[in-house]
């Protein structure tokens, strides 16, 4: 049975797969057979998924992602993730919710915010 810990290993494998290996099968292995996107850019299901991924991988094939902190609770995992597109870019600070079920991912919210050049306050995005 998944735990809170095993789900958020789980979200940590995703970023990595997705996003820094850009390793499909792997993704593929970690996400149910549903699956419900709140990201009105990437369509439903698993495909709707790949899609993006494999989108993201045409067009900004240097991007990383770094995880900056993951907060758990029951089935839902909330990631706050540094992710830079293009070296030398000042990157997007990016907050993701993924719902768990049977210790796969089965949905996904997100908000996403550039990173400016100046901010009105030191405290950092992160």
């Amino acid at each position: 049975m998944p735990t809170v810990a095993s789900n958020k290993q789980t979200v940590l494998d995703f970023y990595e797969a997705a996003f820094n290996e850009k390793d499909f099968d792997t993704v593929a292995e970690l996400v149910g057979d549903k699956y419900t996107q709140h990201n009105p850019q990437i369509a439903d299901g698993p495909d709707g998924l790949q899609a993006r991924l494999r989108h993201l991988k045409e067009t900004f094939p240097a991007l990383r992602v770094e995880v900056r902190r993951l907060l758990a609770e029951d089935d839902y995992v909330v990631g706050h993730v540094y992710a830079v597109r293009e070296p030398g870019q000042r990157g997007t600070a990016i907050m993701d919710i993924f719902r768990l079920e049977d210790g796969k991912l089965i949905e996904h919210w997100d908000v996403m915010q550039e990173i400016p050049a100046e901010a009105l306050n030191p405290n950092g995005m992160f």
